[in-house]
């Protein structure tokens, strides 16, 4: 089985390596992997700012998706032949997670990642992939996918009528705006990018607002939404936040889900206060939403953007391009070829 691996942190660190294929053991199932899709978090692993103390070699990737290759022991509910992509979280099922289900992500902390060509996964931590949909498309759901849909669906009940604001275009950015749209809610979309704006008009955004040229952006969503914003997806963090607090309507909700300026931000807690917003925290989502999401996609044949794909070969090249950060849509990585 070929695998590629990080054995010192850099780009230069990553190598291909050969190891025996994993065999599933109890309750497990083998997936022979048909395509991963790359993550900030996998490209702060290699670099070395995700976690200083990973110890090597390490395999990075957290998202996947291929066809059952075996079943262990007791496994019932999938077997041979079976298109499937793993959870993110494949230990978080439902409700309130553990500290040792967020430890369950691969890729890091839970241990070897997907960029090799067989990898293990629990049973209970897997679903089918919606008929309409590549490999590749079902391999950008995991986090990026899961965490747009937690925010806006779970956590969020955005509906009809709504007004939602989306920071950036990356990939759970791509995904709010998709799911927001879905459930029938205006979409507002901030880029320093007229490409990337146009890509997101393209996709159904109603509105785009280039912070380059207009740094003053809570003010303008605020016009564009006189009455406020009901849900901003904050991915920036300490550059950002102020600016959302302020965009946000009266008893309107900020989902966090990155800090990409920074990881520490002064509050304006008297506007957070007197404003009744409600700030949470998003991080990914539970299996049993994970499905809940897949049926959803299913039933409105929504489409991921994929917007680079690299041959396995080429795995490298694909973290490249996610550090020259100039792609629309997700960057796959195609087992096939």
């Amino acid at each position: 089985m070929r695998r590629l691996a990080l054995h010192r942190f850099g780009l230069d660190g990553l190598a291909f390596d050969d190891r025996p294929a994993p065999q599933p053991g109890p309750g497990e199932v083998a997936i022979a992997v048909e395509a991963a899709t790359l993550n900030r978090r996998d490209l702060l692993l290699v670099e070395g700012v995700y976690n200083p103390r990973q110890s090597f070699p390490v395999v990075p990737g957290s998202d996947c998706a291929g066809t059952v290759a075996a079943v262990g022991l007791g496994v019932t509910a999938f077997q041979t032949g079976d298109r499937v992509v793993p959870a993110f979280f494949p230990d978080w099922i439902d409700g309130e997670p553990t500290q040792a289900s967020l430890m369950s992500s691969r890729g890091g902390h839970g241990g070897d990642g997907v960029l090799a060509e067989t990898v293990i996964f629990p049973a209970h931590g897997i679903a089918r992939i919606p008929a309409h949909l590549s490999a590749a498309e079902a391999a950008s759901l995991p986090c990026a996918g899961l965490t747009a849909w937690s925010a806006l669906a779970t956590h969020g009940g955005v509906k009809a009528g709504d007004t939602v604001l989306i920071q950036g275009t990356g990939g759970v950015a791509i995904f709010a705006l998709q799911f927001a749209k879905l459930f029938g809610a205006t979409a507002i979309v901030t880029t320093s990018s007229d490409r990337k704006g146009e890509a997101a008009r393209a996709l159904g955004a109603d509105h785009i607002i280039n912070y380059a040229t207009q740094p003053r952006w809570s003010e303008e969503a605020r016009r564009l939404a006189p009455g406020g914003i009901d849900h901003v997806i904050e991915v920036g963090g300490a550059e950002t936040l102020e600016g959302a607090l302020r965009a946000v309507r009266p008893g309107g909700i900020i989902s966090l889900v990155g800090v990409l300026s920074g990881a520490i931000a002064p509050l304006n807690l008297p506007l957070a206060v007197m404003r009744r917003i409600r700030l949470q925290g998003i991080t990914v989502g539970a299996v049993r939403e994970f499905e809940a999401m897949l049926k959803a996609i299913e039933a409105s044949g929504l489409k991921p953007v994929i917007g680079a794909s690299y041959g396995f070969p080429e795995a490298v090249d694909a973290f490249r391009a996610m550090k020259g950060n100039a792609v629309f849509g997700k960057i796959a990585i195609d087992f096939t070829r």
